[in-house]
């Protein structure tokens, strides 16, 4: 079996569970993805697949190198391309295409994705500082206040919670339960919020918490 595959972030919305509650949804567009490459143990030293997500626009952008390398496995071109683990014995081989049926009887999944950048942002934004009063004359309203002392030892501390950018980070959510598969549409539902915009890529791996 293979661990993962790659998909997109297509929004959130709710959906009735059979017990009549409702939940919010993260809706992911898993797939399809190709196998570009395969790795081997023999050869070198653990046992993964590359998997390729389909990009109609990726053949326009790709190099010379990339063609080469995607028409060795006779598939087309792909803009995004990551390894998943796969169990020693499986006959997983470059041109296979991978569905989001590998998710089917799976009950938990972990994404990762990059978060959503925020830019420069202040302490109380960024590190969820309390600020000072509001109230008039105050002169101390969203400062980081003092940040060490001048006399000894005269510099600031290294990992002081200071102002700076902030997202854009590589976030991993882990065992979201899988609330739906849609095998027509290619669509895998998980319960809660996935990081990143609408249309991120976002790597999906089954969970391996027991």
């Amino acid at each position: 079996m293979i661990q993962g595959m790659i998909g997109r972030k297509v929004g959130m919305t709710q959906l009735f569970l059979d017990d009549g509650t409702v939940a919010p949804v993260t809706v992911i567009e898993a797939g399809p993805c190709v196998v570009v490459q395969r790795r081997s143990g023999a050869k070198d030293g653990y046992e993964a697949v590359q998997l390729g997500l389909v990009d109609a626009k990726a053949a326009k952008r790709a190099d010379r190198a990339m063609r080469g390398h995607h028409e060795r496995a006779g598939v087309p071109p792909t803009r995004l391309r990551r390894e998943f683990g796969i169990d020693a014995g499986s006959e997983w081989k470059p041109g296979d295409k991978v569905l989001v049926d590998i998710f089917d009887g799976v009950p938990k999944v972990d994404v990762i994705a990059t978060s959503k950048g925020k830019g420069f942002q202040g302490v109380m934004k960024r590190h969820n500082f309390r600020g000072g009063a509001n109230s008039h004359g105050s002169m101390f309203h969203r400062a980081p206040g003092s940040i060490g002392a001048s006399a000894f030892p005269s510099r600031v501390f290294k990992g002081m919670r200071g102002t700076g950018h902030m997202g854009s980070d590589r976030v991993t959510v882990k065992n979201l339960k899988v609330v739906r598969i849609d095998k027509d549409k290619n669509l895998l539902l998980v319960r809660g919020a996935v990081p990143g915009a609408v249309g991120a890529a976002v790597l999906l791996h089954k969970s391996r918490a027991k």
